[in-house]
């Protein structure tokens, strides 16, 4: 302290740090990529550490695979005659297999109409079935759900979770309750379901109250199967704004697959049996790359996604049925769940022994926030040197009277006060083009389908972009048009452009420019409509945080 006091010191301290900011940022952001590209390689194998989960020694009886692929078959015959889901059927099998079955009906006005359901009103049914725990009261219970969108309304999901409750209504050792839910319109469904049970109202659903209810949700596992034989398990892990599971469910899904002999994957990945050559490293970075990515876009992968933010820990399984030869039946799979869900059935509390943030290069291996985190560190240290460089400058520390602000046009530079005066046009511009980023696309819908031919859902995203254009379009001087160029490539714009280029390259299914474009105008109009259903925070801190800094560097990059 005693240096700093010093004038000399501090001005020398100054020059030096303003010396090498350069050099020093360059080195920082590449050891931050460095570090990140060097984490398929360091990331340890995956273990359980809940003590209660520690073993897969349960013998699984399930021999259900015919009366699932039956009731699959019913349920899909009936959903393709009535467009509909069947709700009496569903109930009145229930009550056949032993349940305590319930319905909710909800209904969601949509802020704009999507490409898929074409309207603003959208209702359906929830129905749900209760196996009482025969040895514990119900304070806890496991959650069993299958959704009925898509194609095949996921007939073959429905079918194995009512052969499944069948099985379990027939054995005394649970502990805790056993929900088995089947839900409309997806994640809409899922959400009124959820805020029911917890009787909150989060994002304006209109629900009917759930006239019965269980313990406590520990865990849940939503299943998706369309065809009555799988390939393998695709298993989807990342849920609303990035949020994770307990690392300890996602080995427990691992090491039943390998117990039951199951082809398991990641992101749609193939497991590879070595791990100490190049292309396995290859394979382990796009694996974590495509979670990276899948966390980025703030979206569920699967209805377990809404689970998550009520710190109930989820999965969603998915079949796949693909050219392979080895193909298991709904038995093995449904042997699979039946124990998953025993030794769930053993927990003395809440998933917590394990991790909550980790990303994952394979399920065999995984890297912890521990490791991870440093290279983030690294490349969020370039934004604090170049604020401490601006800093300095703004404070006059730095030595010499003929001083510049580094304008590159030999402008003396000015007093500190009037410097901060001249930054606050930029600033209050580059906010209000942020907020009417947010608000005027869903707002003015409305008006713009009046006056151009356009649908509402093509008339937001519009909106949006003509929105985003006129905040470049406000500055009146381009003395730095090479710089100008390099901005706009790293414009918000265009990396979410260049992430849905990079996405499809590496799920190996690599997309024109024709079908990137269309994906962009896609993900615009999806992430809006994921924010106004279920609260994704990608688009505030995209349109409130990300594009006024942008523009904020855009402005004061043109403005003398």
């Amino acid at each position: 302290m005693g240096l700093l006091s010093d004038p000399q010191c501090r001005r020398a301290l100054a020059r030096l740090i303003l010396r090498l900011n350069t050099p020093l940022c360059v080195l920082s952001y590449a050891l931050g990529l460095g570090w990140f590209l060097a984490l398929p390689p360091a990331a340890p194998r995956t273990h359980i550490s809940e003590n209660a989960m520690g073993s897969t020694m349960v013998e699984e009886t399930f021999a259900g695979g015919p009366r699932a692929l039956a009731l699959a078959r019913h349920f899909a015959a009936l959903h393709k005659k009535t467009g509909a889901l069947p709700v009496a059927w569903l109930e009145q099998t229930m009550w056949s297999l032993g349940l305590e079955v319930h319905q909710q009906n909800f209904s969601r006005t949509l802020p704009f109409p999507d490409e898929a359901r074409e309207r603003f009103l959208v209702s359906g049914t929830n129905v749900y079935g209760i196996v009482r725990a025969p040895r514990a009261a119900s304070t806890e219970a496991l959650v069993l759900s299958a959704g009925t969108s898509g194609p095949g309304a996921n007939g073959y999901g429905v079918g194995l979770l009512l052969a499944l409750a069948g099985a379990a209504r027939g054995q005394i050792f649970w502990a805790k309750d056993l929900i088995f839910l089947v839900h409309e319109h997806d994640l809409l469904g899922m959400e009124a379901w959820l805020e029911s049970y917890h009787d909150v109202n989060l994002t304006e659903m209109r629900s009917s109250a759930l006239p019965g209810r269980a313990g406590a949700i520990q865990a849940a596992i939503a299943l998706e199967l369309d065809s009555e034989v799988v390939t393998s398990l695709d298993v989807a892990v990342e849920g609303l704004n990035g949020q994770l599971p307990n690392l300890d469910l996602l080995n427990l899904f691992h090491a039943f697959c390998q117990k039951n002999g199951l082809l398991c994957t990641i992101q749609g990945k193939l497991p590879r049996s070595e791990w100490d050559s190049f292309p396995a490293y290859s394979h382990g970075l796009q694996t974590l790359l495509l979670m990276v990515l899948s966390q980025a876009s703030g979206q569920p992968r699967g209805s377990h996604g809404l689970f998550l933010r009520y710190r109930i820990e989820g999965l969603t399984l998915r079949g796949i049925n693909s050219f392979r030869q080895l193909k298991y039946d709904l038995t093995s799979v449904g042997k699979l769940l039946e124990g998953m869900f025993r030794k769930l059935n053993n927990l003395l509390e809440r998933l917590h022994q394990s991790y909550f943030f980790y990303l994952l290069p394979s399920l065999s291996h995984f890297v912890s926030i521990g490791i991870y985190m440093p290279a983030f560190g690294f490349i969020i240290l370039v934004l604090i040197l170049k604020a401490l460089e601006l800093w300095m400058k703004l404070n006059k520390l730095e030595p010499g009277s003929s001083e510049r602000l580094c304008d590159g046009d030999g402008a003396a530079t000015e007093e500190p006060f009037s410097v901060l005066v001249g930054l606050v046009p930029a600033v209050l511009v580059s906010h209000a083009a942020g907020v009417a980023l947010y608000v005027l696309p869903v707002l003015g819908q409305h008006v713009a389908t009046q006056h151009f031919p356009v649908a509402e859902a093509e008339a937001v995203v519009l909106t949006l972009i003509a929105i985003y254009v006129a905040g470049m379009a406000l500055p009146h001087n381009t003395h730095r048009a090479l710089l100008a160029v390099a901005l706009v490539l790293s414009t918000p714009a265009a990396t979410l452009l260049l992430g849905i280029f990079l996405e499809r390259e590496l799920v190996e299914a690599p997309a024109s420019l024709a079908e990137g474009w269309q994906r962009f105008l896609g993900a615009l109009g999806e992430g809006l409509l994921q924010h106004h259903l279920h609260g994704s925070l990608v688009v505030p801190v995209l349109t409130l945080g990300t594009y006024p800094c942008w523009l904020l560097l855009w402005n004061v990059l043109f403005w003398r």
